[in-house]
This record gives C-alpha cells, structure tokens and sequence, in this order.
C-alpha cells in the first residue's frame, strides 16, 4: 500500500511508507500528527485496518476529517499540548506537519512522540533539511510557519527520544522545490 499515492506521486519516498506499514501488528493503535482532513494518511491507514487517531490545531481540517475519514478519531489540538496516554500507541505519523513546529520544540515532541510509543512502536515522520529557524513562507496556497533543525541534531533529537533509527532518507519532492528528511524509528524497549 502506498499511504503518500495521492499526494506525492507514485515515485516519492521510496519503500518508507512500506516499511512503516509492514512493521505495524494488524489492528494497531496509530496516531496521525497533523493530520489535516485525513486523506491520504488515516485514510489509508484505517482502511489497512488499524485503529487512527488523528491530531490537527485546525478546527476546519478536524471538521472535514470526520467527514471524510469516519472510522479515525480525531481530535483538535495542538500537537504540542495534546494530553494521550503514556505507551498508548503502537505507530506514530508526521507527514509535513513537524516543519511546522519550532526547532527548539522538535526535541521535545519527539521526546513525548517517544512515550506516548510502546515498546518497540514504530515512528514515521518528515522534517526539514538543514537548519532554517523560524521563517514563514507560502505553500498549499497559504502562508504558513516553518522552522527546522539540521539533520544531525534531528537524528540526536530521535536518538534522546529513546528512538533508533531504522532508516533517514533525503527526498527531492516530486512536485515542488522542496526536500524532506524522512525518518523511520522504532522505540526502544
């Protein structure tokens, strides 16, 4: 299955999407960092047959959600300050949603990504390359807030999360003038 299908293209991010999935136990508990209206990632996840919980900070994204993705839950909250239980999920997701955080913060939501796992729980996200703290730019039609750390403090903000990196990969987007680190972890025992 590939959960970035409809948005990236058939070609873009090699085999991550895949190794995110297959590692997943069949009816996991999946969280969706920013996930927007729900299409592709809990869409797709649900239809896998895991059990989604969708989080976004936009009350009009939360809204379409629920209507389009009707067997997620979603929840409007920052992901920041999103109250879940510790050991609560057996996957995690942030598909371009972390670029979207503060670097200074970064470490300290995959730090709680890293306990809201359960042991051996798997994390897929994108994050920028390159250090670029704090700017705002448009894209998807709308001004919107960036900000990242380079790849090396990335990957240590991964490893002081009790996270191990299964695979990084720099992807060109195929349909704009971006690149994204992706990053496959699994929580450590």
């Amino acid at each position: 299955m590939r959960i970035f299908l409809s948005f990236h293209g058939a070609d873009a991010i090699p085999s991550i999407d895949k190794a995110h999935l297959a590692t997943l136990p069949p009816k996991s508990k999946v969280l969706d960092l920013g996930c927007g209206a729900g299409i592709p990632i809990a869409e797709r996840l649900c239809l896998a047959g895991h059990a989604v919980t969708g989080v976004d900070s936009s009350a009009r994204q939360i809204e379409i959600a629920r209507e389009r993705v009707c067997r997620a839950t979603f929840l409007q909250s920052d992901m920041m300050t999103v109250d879940l239980p510790v050991s609560s999920i057996d996957g995690g997701a942030a598909f371009y949603s972390i670029t979207h955080v503060a670097a200074t913060e970064q470490g300290l939501l995959l730090s709680r990504i890293g306990e809201w796992l359960k042991p051996a729980g798997v994390f897929v996200g994108s994050f920028g390359t390159g250090s670029a703290h704090d700017w705002v730019g448009k894209w998807l039609g709308t001004e919107m807030f960036f900000s990242h750390n380079s790849d090396a403090v990335t990957f240590d903000f991964v490893r002081q999360a009790g996270l191990q990196m299964v695979r990084a990969e720099v992807v060109q987007q195929d349909n704009e003038d971006a690149r994204f680190l992706w990053i496959v972890a699994r929580k450590m025992n």
